[in-house]
């Protein structure tokens, strides 16, 4: 239930983006999963806190036997991995899942180093999918650098875990006032040539969607035509907000990050005319992603 509102904002989009991704994912976690796990040590890779530093540390392991001298039992990232700072060389060989130690939830590893979130809390996913397309991100990354743009999916899954349980209350604040000042609710007016056609189109367009908002929830927004917009029925609004509560960790993230690309809690929207190519490509990873990441948080 808590996935409709972004599943019904992708509708209208070219699936194009969400099939390559899909694709990619399908491809990097044949690769992931063909590798088995080095062996059953719990060891950790974690992100540092020093925002001052960019290198990559290794920290020497504890005498162990079942681990060479040389290797080491943990790598500290800095926090410019979560900002797309390319963050280093790639320092493993082999990307693989397994379950997590106490049987609940998957992990990554990284030869045999367990992925950590940033605050050095092990990264434990939902379902196996999710951890194998993770592991493809990971396995996708060049010797030459690790690049953290081109992790979508591992970014969502730690504000999934770190950001979210912390901040629900306001997220959930910030979406409904995006639900409320929503641009799908404002009609252009209709009473001269200059904005009768645009109000046509958005007849044509956005009222397929105001219909399904009353299919799901009961009640139709209202429509207006100041760009302030104006108050929907409460019975609508708390159905909204009663959603956004039930949506577990995963869910909220996905649909954060989808109202967050699109500028919309209800449809896909923030496209400028004439915008850059570049811009408009990264629009699409960045709800495509989301997309893919609810549904793999859902799938086994």
């Amino acid at each position: 239930m808590a996935s409709k509102i972004p599943i019904k904002t992708l509708k209208s989009m070219n699936p194009f983006s969400i099939r390559q991704i899909t694709c990619q994912i399908r491809h990097f976690s044949a690769i992931a999963t063909a590798s088995q796990s080095e062996s059953d040590i719990s060891l950790s890779f974690n992100f540092s806190s020093d925002k001052n530093e960019d290198k990559i540390f290794f920290k020497a392991p504890k005498s162990n036997s079942n681990v060479e001298k040389s290797s080491s039992s943990s790598v500290t990232m800095p926090t410019s991995f979560m900002t797309g700072s390319i963050v280093g060389k790639r320092f493993y060989k082999q990307v693989s899942t397994r379950e997590a130690d106490d049987g609940n939830r998957w992990t990554v590893m990284l030869d045999y180093r367990t992925l950590k979130t940033p605050s050095k809390r092990p990264l434990k996913l939902p379902t196996p999918s999710l951890a194998k397309a993770i592991a493809a991100e990971w396995e996708y990354q060049l010797m030459d650098g690790i690049r953290p743009f081109t992790m979508p999916l591992m970014k969502l899954a730690c504000t999934a875990l770190e950001r979210v349980p912390l901040t629900r209350p306001k997220i959930i604040e910030n979406l409904m006032r995006k639900f409320h000042q929503d641009l799908v609710f404002c009609r252009a007016p209709g009473d001269n040539d200059l904005t009768k056609s645009v109000l046509e189109r958005q007849v044509e367009k956005i009222d397929p969607l105001l219909d399904w908002v009353k299919s799901e929830f009961g009640f139709k927004p209202a429509v207006y035509s100041s760009f302030f917009v104006g108050k929907q029925e409460e019975g609508l609004v708390n159905a909204i907000e009663g959603l956004l509560k039930q949506a577990n960790d995963c869910e909220l993230a996905a649909i954060d990050a989808i109202a967050a690309a699109g500028h919309s809690l209800v449809d896909k929207w923030g496209l400028v005319e004439g915008g850059h190519d570049v811009d408009i490509a990264d629009l699409k990873v960045q709800i495509s992603s989301a997309a893919v990441f609810l549904g793999l948080c859902r799938r086994s």
